[in-house]
């Protein structure tokens, strides 16, 4: 590895390997001033194909120091144990650091790079940026066919990387060193553009990644990257404020939009300028904080009771950086007045589209700044601030009681099991404002949706886009990592737990608390709701021994403990069997060092006693034609609440007239 001049034009020899992780290492963006790398390091698994490439690329990295007078690496590398579970990491790590900063993935070829496949959708249809470097076989193809290469018949250039492209932002390939600059730097625009951001995917084949190349030095020189707040036209502005000043009821959905832009005091401003209600998607939830008596909460299938009256009776709703989807529209039942109208404020053109509404193209905090200046002097009557307010006061007590059951229900439970309201709720209670609470998928997100209440802008976490089993664990980490300052609690379900919990032994080898709540209810509590509500009668969905006489998965609880499974991969783990022992385990958990590793507090719940009722729906399919009574009736209720689903078609514009949607 020298340096020579070339043409005049000083080069530095690297292979490829060497030169990705040079340029990552040089790589930062910057948005109001504030300049941070934009890679905090590099997670990977290494095989035959990246281990000689970019394996050996970070090795020589580690031990030069680089960029740190012979400290730190500027790119440290993490050991991961999942593919998979590494993408969701750096995603969560990405989104806690409001899209500025995320890690870059590396893994071998063939398995070792499908298994991120499910990272990338995660991190892509949730417009949160990740770098994904997944080894191929060779360019040369001289020593085809390579073990765990698919051969494909049609196309010689066909490999299992190209199963990224429709789950990528951007995807490339670099068959030759020559096109690494380009690629690159295209790869870089992607991740810091807020509009496009989500996975990035530069396919490396092995034979490439060890072949050495002359690049120019300037390759290699520092670059910063800036997110940019562009602001909306004017007239678009002017337009927006005439369409809410002709609304009796408007009412705000806020979106993770309004946190990558920081834009939570804009909102605040706005509400307490206008009157203006507000409801949240899983992304948005902390938009406003809980005891703004502008917040209405959760809004949509998993909603609060507040906010879907309010969006039931919408004329106009204010989209604030969300994407619509069904959970927050109810499948399109939540907004259901005539003739109801949609503004998004979006800094992406193609959400801000959906629902025909009329479109704000800018960054959420601008865009907010100019329309409460625009709408000054306006809003809402009185009576409907009122009404914000008892309808709040109305559903938090029902959230009281889910986090403090009635006797009645408590000396019901079987084996005097706790709820899962009450874990929830002393989760909240006993931890501090800027702790983070962690979910993905399960019943819990829309129970932590409707009732936990957020004290801190950074303090929600629930990954609802993709609603990945398995996220939790992993992005603890991410999280952890991002604000080493704030601790995380992990709330996962047996289900999901099982799915992934081989990061655990990743947090125990870099020494990362993270407060793991797994909550133990044999089974998919979730989907075997789900499944008895469809008529389905939650086949398949408890964790049972399949029974020696009908053969059917209905015989004795599977004897698994995930306690010990826990403590068998380093963890310090707490047994919880009652309230008081959960309080105490909290508080233990969060007195443990900051240094000393993953603490598991294990609970059993009733899977049975639920959260508060949302009074929305869910568009699931019922089988048509069934010789079950459950089916047959399941389905009349679908029928019933097909009725209710609206196109959204009206345009709205405010010089046409309204007709019904």
């Amino acid at each position: 590895m020298g340096s020579s001049v070339a043409g005049g034009t000083a080069t530095v020899r690297l292979t490829v390997g060497q030169a990705v992780v040079r340029f990552l290492a040089n790589q930062f963006s910057e948005r109001d001033g504030q300049r941070q790398p934009l890679f905090a390091g590099c997670l990977g698994i290494f095989g035959h194909g990246n281990v000689a490439g970019v394996g050996q690329a970070l090795l020589q990295h580690e031990l030069d120091g680089t960029g740190n007078d012979g400290g730190p690496p500027a790119m440290p590398y993490v050991l991961a144990r999942n593919e998979q579970a590494m993408v969701h990491t750096a995603v969560a790590y990405a989104k806690q650091r409001d899209r500025l900063q995320t890690w870059a993935c590396t893994s071998s070829v063939g398995p070792g790079s499908t298994n991120m496949l499910t990272g990338a959708a995660l991190a892509t249809i949730n417009r949160l940026p990740v770098l994904l470097l997944p080894s191929s076989t060779f360019a040369t193809r001289a020593a085809g066919p390579l073990l765990q290469e698919l051969e494909a018949p049609q196309a010689g250039d066909l490999t299992v990387n190209d199963a990224f492209r429709p789950l990528s932002r951007f995807y490339d390939e670099v068959r030759r060193p020559e096109q690494l600059p380009s690629i690159l730097l295209a790869a870089m625009r992607v991740l810091t553009d807020p509009a496009e951001t989500g996975a990035v995917t530069v396919s490396l084949p092995q034979d490439v990644q060890a072949e050495a190349h002359d690049w120019p030095l300037e390759l290699f020189a520092e670059r910063t990257h800036h997110v940019a707040r562009p602001p909306a036209e004017p007239s678009r502005v002017a337009a927006a404020a005439q369409v809410i000043r002709s609304a009796r009821r408007p009412m705000v959905v806020a979106g993770g939009g309004v946190h990558y832009s920081g834009a939570e005091e804009a909102l605040a401003e706005f509400c307490a300028a206008t009157g203006i209600p507000v409801g949240e998607t899983q992304s948005g939830k902390g938009s406003l904080l809980h005891g703004n008596p502008r917040l209405l909460g959760a809004v949509g299938s998993t909603g609060t009771t507040a906010a879907n009256a309010v969006a039931a009776q919408a004329d106009v709703v204010i989209g604030i950086g969300t994407r619509y989807q069904d959970f927050t529209t109810g499948s399109r039942t939540a907004f259901a007045a005539e003739g109801v109208r949609f503004v998004n404020l979006n800094i992406s053109p193609f959400d801000a589209v959906k629902h025909s509404g009329l479109t704000v193209i800018g960054d959420a905090r601008e865009s907010l700044t100019a329309l409460t200046a625009a709408l000054e002097g306006w809003s809402v009557p009185e009576d409907y601030r009122d009404e914000q307010g008892r309808l709040w006061t109305q559903w938090d007590t029902q959230v009281e009681a889910s986090h403090h059951p009635s006797p009645e229900i408590t000396d019901a439970l079987a084996d005097g099991l706790l709820t899962q309201g009450t874990v929830l709720g002393l989760v909240n209670e006993l931890s501090d404002p800027r702790d983070v609470v962690l979910c993905a998928a399960g019943s819990m997100p829309g129970d932590l949706h409707k009732t936990w209440r957020v004290r801190d802008r950074r303090a929600y976490h629930v990954e609802y886009g993709y609603s990945c089993m398995g996220y939790e664990v992993p992005a603890s980490l991410g999280i952890r990592w991002a604000d080493p300052s704030r601790e995380v609690f992990a709330m996962v379900g047996d289900g999901g737990y099982l799915m992934m919990p081989t990061e655990l032994v990743t947090a125990v080898q870099e020494r990362t608390k993270v407060i793991v709540v797994l909550v133990q209810n044999h089974g998919f509590h979730s989907i075997g709701s789900l499944s008895q509500s469809l008529g389905s009668q939650r086949f398949g969905t408890a964790y049972r021994a399949r029974d020696a006489v009908t053969g059917r998965l209905e015989g004795e609880r599977l004897p698994v403990d995930l306690a010990a499974n826990a403590r068998s991969l380093g963890c310090r783990v707490i047994e919880v069997h009652d309230r008081e022992g959960m309080a105490a385990a909290i508080r233990e958990a969060k007195g443990a060092p900051a240094d000393g590793g993953p603490v598991v507090i294990h609970v059993e719940t009733d899977p049975h006693v639920f959260a508060p009722d949302s009074a929305s729906w869910w568009d699931v399919p019922v089988s048509q034609v069934s010789e079950l009574e459950s089916t047959q009736e399941a389905h009349v209720d679908y029928i019933r609440h097909k009725a209710d689903q609206r196109t959204y078609l009206t345009p709205t514009d405010p010089t046409s007239s309204h007709t019904h949607n």
